[in-house]
């Protein structure tokens, strides 16, 4: 299962930490300003997702990365078009004499088009970018595999797509026999689909088929988090295609319904347009998040409740 909580305050800029359940790492969506952001989240971060650089989403990546270095990890960055050298530019600002060449290394994955990721890598002092390869595929590991889609925003902004695992699990209480290797060679059996693979039992021998309802597959949920984008009918069509039946999407909601037309002429959304999106989208769970620092608290509550008449029909 996957869990987000937005780190920020009131005021505040956006960041979202991702957590995975049982697991020791988690991963950053975007770099704002975030005080509720903690030491361990930074170190923690398998990779950080970046939607985009304009200021409020990437001012505080500098105190992620302080927490980072000394780690001697591999941290992976996701960005649009030049997030390499403005990661660059934030780390060659600095003077790097007392830090080893092992104390950290950055791979930074640019998605370049939606069938296109260069990938780079640079370590301290110089923080030189080392091009390692061109791939399709953005970002997997043993728990989620991330898609995205690239939204407008009077610039790229990446719309990120989380979806957990599987697992599968057996209750050794309720199988007729000891636990041993065999468990491990049926679950691989099941994820390969490799129904005829013979498994041997205390000495027998039986087919993976016969042996699966043993197992206890529960479907690994799917987040979404899209910030900036234009409230236009492109933008919604990506949404819709990337994030249909998704289980919980926090989506920007930066401005209120009075001011659609700021939104419009600053290629943002609106509280009922995020709304109606996600309606259309049949996401099960909506979060509106990041709002103009311009509003009060009851400006928020207020978008909130557009937002929410939208994402149940009533628009």
């Amino acid at each position: 299962m996957l869990q987000a909580e937005v780190k920020s305050k009131f005021g505040e800029d956006v960041s979202i930490a991702i957590y995975p359940d049982n697991c020791k790492w988690n991963y950053i969506v975007d770099c704002g300003e975030a005080s509720l952001l903690t030491v361990k989240d930074c170190m923690n971060a398998r990779a950080i997702f970046i939607s985009h650089t304009h200021i409020d989403h990437f001012i505080n990546f500098d105190q992620i990365m302080r927490h980072q270095v000394g780690s001697k990890e591999r941290y992976i960055i996701c960005g649009p078009k030049n997030i390499a050298l403005q990661v660059q530019a934030k780390l060659k600002s600095f003077t790097w004499n007392l830090v080893e060449d092992d104390a950290v290394v950055y791979e930074i994955r640019e998605i370049i088009s939606k069938d296109l990721i260069k990938v780079y890598e640079m370590k301290p002092a110089e923080w030189e970018l080392e091009f390692l390869e061109d791939r399709t595929a953005l970002y997997n590991d043993e728990r989620v595999v991330v898609n995205f889609m690239i939204l407008d925003h009077k610039t790229d902004v990446i719309a990120y797509h989380f979806k957990d695992n599987d697992s599968i699990n057996i209750d050794v209480t309720k199988i007729p026999y000891k636990p041993g290797k065999w468990i491990n060679e049926l679950k691989l059996a099941y994820m390969s689909d490799d129904v005829n693979k013979v498994i041997e039992v205390e000495t027998e021998e039986h087919i993976a088929e016969e042996l699966f309802h043993y197992l206890k597959v529960e479907k690994g949920n799917t987040l979404g988090v899209i910030l900036d984008h234009a409230s236009h009918e492109e933008n919604h069509n990506k949404i819709k295609q990337l994030f249909h039946d998704c289980d919980t999407v926090l989506i920007e909601t930066f401005y209120k319904d009075e001011d659609k037309e700021k939104a419009i002429l600053n290629y943002h959304s609106y509280a009922s347009q995020s709304g109606k999106i996600m309606f259309e989208s049949n996401v099960k769970k909506a979060i509106p998040v990041h709002f103009s620092r311009k509003y009060t608290e009851e400006d928020v509550e207020s978008i909130k409740v557009d937002f929410y008449k939208a994402f149940e029909g009533s628009y």
